[in-house]
């Protein structure tokens, strides 16, 4: 009786609209996914008194106007279950890709005691962990998305946070707030050359 009633509910569920195809994994990972962005989004209204170097206030400025559009598109996607208004877009930095390596020696640092120590390094690392954690989420919930277009609308955004990331790093790394020690060159050349590609014909 149980297992006939059981089959009749897998059956029905099957019918809803496509607005309601929305599975229970993905609801829970979604909302917990909404919510890192959200909370990212307020974290950075709160900072923005605190910014005094006017680049990080044009990347912040850039990058909320960009998570705000991201956070309607998802939302409208996932009251809906269709294709959006406005589809994924592409997020492009200002900054250039290049790193600058090595250490220059620093003040040992420890966690700030009042909001006068808040400063441009702590700022741009709260926006990067931010983004950082909103990427593991978004990953996570592609993965167990059943709407197409909402997996879509997630695994699309995904590139975008991680672009997002490294314009902050490299922010802070031109500021030497995160330095970037390298390998003895043998060493790197070791590590490089430690695999090598599948000889011959490749299955197909």
């Amino acid at each position: 009786m149980f297992n006939q009633q059981q089959n009749q509910n897998y059956e029905g569920s099957s019918q809803m609209p496509d607005k309601m195809s929305h599975g229970g994994h993905e609801l829970f990972d979604a909302h917990e996914a909404i919510g890192g962005l959200v909370g990212g989004l307020e974290h950075s209204v709160m900072y923005e008194q605190y910014v005094k170097d006017p680049e990080l206030k044009q990347i912040m400025t850039s990058q909320k106007s960009f998570l705000t559009q991201m956070y309607n598109t998802i939302v409208q996607t996932l009251k809906t279950g269709q294709e959006p208004a406005v589809k994924t877009q592409t997020y492009n930095m200002a900054l250039n890709n290049n790193t600058i390596y090595g250490m220059q020696p620093k003040q040992p640092k420890s966690p700030a005691q009042s909001v006068n120590e808040i400063n441009d390094e702590c700022i741009s690392g709260f926006l990067m962990g931010h983004l950082k954690s909103c990427s593991s989420h978004f990953t996570t919930t592609a993965l167990e998305t059943s709407n197409p277009v909402l997996r879509r609308v997630f695994a699309d955004s995904i590139p975008n946070l991680i672009e997002m990331a490294f314009e902050l790093y490299l922010y802070q790394n031109k500021h030497h707030y995160y330095q970037v020690p390298q390998l003895k060159p043998e060493d790197m050349q070791n590590y490089i050359n430690s695999f090598a590609p599948v000889q011959g014909q490749l299955p197909h």
